[in-house]
């Protein structure tokens, strides 16, 4: 007899711990950067390559998989990443020196990869007829695990070493491996139906296969200092892999999944690139008590996202997909204007409220539209989405500042911006920045006055930012009038 046993539902929660704990991991590394940092003498380089290397590895893992993981089955991919997550767990706590922090959190994102990689197409497949409603369930588990996270570490405060405070990671990944380890995983629904590898490829095709293996390529280049133009050198490797797809199944992917592919580029911009600003022009109003942002706004995403099927039964997906957008756009405007605690608290819960649905939607309407394309074109829509951010969102986004920056200190203080700017040559063009090395040497009120007017450059640029969830509504509006002059928006049929 099974000790757990086997249904439906029970293997979603299993699926929903699994991504708790990818969350709960991700914070604990987040609140743990600093006792690190004192330890093992980091540098803020290496901070940031700790930060980096415990996302980047995340989409080689979850398309590596996605392309087999039919073939190996979802139990072995949850065995995979749950051996991921022990090990990395073993590699952190036993930690010497920075090199172990580093390849342990290589070895955390592989398996947050992998866990991506089976319960978004064991959740689509298990709830075909629902599929939206229940990916938004299963993605309330992202912030269900910052909320955990972040109250514990609230609770415990500094009394329990970083060690001891890293081992409360093996709680949700002993109760998801518990709980999978017994459950009756489905048949993904493309298999089932009896559609070819092939023809899963051809959904991709190679356009998809370009844009996918560019991102991955130019990031994973970035990451390793690998070649003067990561961007450049990825696209060579893409338009290589493009070819030798295009050859195999003559496709150049399916124009629908490639839209989606584009889309999730501002997308996940707007929904985790500025996710930082938010938090710093909230933080002052919480007396610099950081965490108390991240908890609430995680709190407003989960029960929203819990909440999607009432508000997916009155609107399509694609719906849903644009008012979030027009609802995100308002927010980001009201931020980059509100003045006082209020009116910055209000405006940071609409933009909060706005972006709640984005991702899992997405996943939704990919599943539903493209489900002959299985688990590789749901995953890949996520991995292009975390990719993108991070190496097109975040170059566009600091240069947004950095531009502001520049115009604003030119025109406000000539003599500190001839002091500290110096030109910049980057992949967005010529462009001039603040030299953390000319601030250090000015006078205290020369990094005052940089420091106030980034902080009103960051306030105007949410302003700028917020046209990347009205081109999302644009595309949004066409796509649902396109699907009502086809007689609406309706699932595909995987046969």
């Amino acid at each position: 007899m099974r000790p757990i046993p086997s249904s439906p539902r029970i293997l979603f929660w299993g699926c929903w711990i699994a991504l708790v704990t990818t969350s709960f991991g991700f914070l604990l590394r987040v609140l743990l950067m600093d006792d690190w940092a004192r330890q093992f003498h980091l540098t803020e380089t290496q901070k940031g390559e700790l930060f980096g290397v415990g996302l980047w590895p995340f989409a080689i893992s979850i398309v590596v998989f996605s392309l087999v993981i039919d073939r190996i089955g979802y139990k072995t991919a949850m065995l995979f990443g749950f051996a991921c997550h022990l090990a990395s767990l073993l590699m952190t706590v036993n930690a010497t020196s920075y090199e172990g922090l580093y390849w342990a959190n290589f070895v955390v994102a592989l398996g947050n990869g992998t866990v991506e990689a089976y319960i978004n197409p064991v959740v689509a497949t298990q709830f075909r007829e629902q599929k939206t409603v229940w990916l938004n369930r299963l993605h309330a588990g992202w912030p269900a695990g910052f909320v955990i996270a972040g109250l514990l570490a609230l609770l415990l405060g500094s009394d329990w070493s970083w060690q001891s405070r890293m081992w409360l990671l093996l709680a949700p990944a002993l109760a998801y491996a518990a709980i999978l380890l017994f459950q009756e995983f489905p048949v993904n629904e493309r298999v089932a139906a009896g559609v070819p590898y092939r023809a899963m490829l051809a959904e991709v095709g190679a356009v998809g296969a370009f844009l996918i293996t560019w991102l991955v390529a130019a990031e994973l280049l970035r990451s390793l200092a690998l070649g003067a133009n990561p961007l450049l050198h990825g696209a060579v490797a893409a338009a290589v892999v493009a070819a030798g797809v295009f050859a195999a199944v003559r496709s150049l992917g399916r124009p629908f999944f490639i839209l989606m592919l584009l889309v999730m580029l501002p997308l996940a911009t707007t929904e985790l690139g500025v996710d930082s600003w938010v938090s710093d022009l909230l933080g002052p109003v919480l007396g610099g008590k950081g965490i108390w942002v991240l908890l609430y706004t995680a709190s407003l995403m989960m029960v929203l996202r819990f909440c999607a099927g009432a508000v997916v039964h009155r609107l399509s997906p694609l719906g849903l997909l644009a008012l979030c957008s027009a609802v995100a756009a308002a927010g980001l405007v009201a931020l980059s204007s509100a003045a006082g605690a209020v009116a910055v608290f209000a405006a940071a819960t609409l933009y909060a409220a706005g972006k709640a649905f984005f991702w899992p939607t997405m996943l939704g309407v990919v599943a539903e539209q493209c489900p002959r394309g299985g688990a590789l074109t749901l995953n890949a829509t996520g991995g292009v989405g975390m990719l993108g951010v991070g190496v097109l969102g975040a170059m566009l986004l600091g240069n947004i500042q950095d531009r502001g920056l520049d115009r604003a200190l030119a025109e406000r203080a000539p003599q500190v911006h001839q002091a500290v700017m110096v030109e910049q040559q980057g992949l967005l063009g010529t462009y001039r920045a603040v030299d953390d090395r000319r601030l250090a040497a000015a006078p205290p009120e020369a990094a005052q006055e940089v420091e106030r007017t980034r902080a009103e450059v960051k306030r105007q640029a949410l302003f700028q930012v917020a046209a990347l969830p009205l081109l999302m509504l644009a595309v949004y509006l066409a796509l649902a009038w396109w699907f009502r002059r086809r007689g609406g928006y309706r699932p595909v049929a995987v046969g």
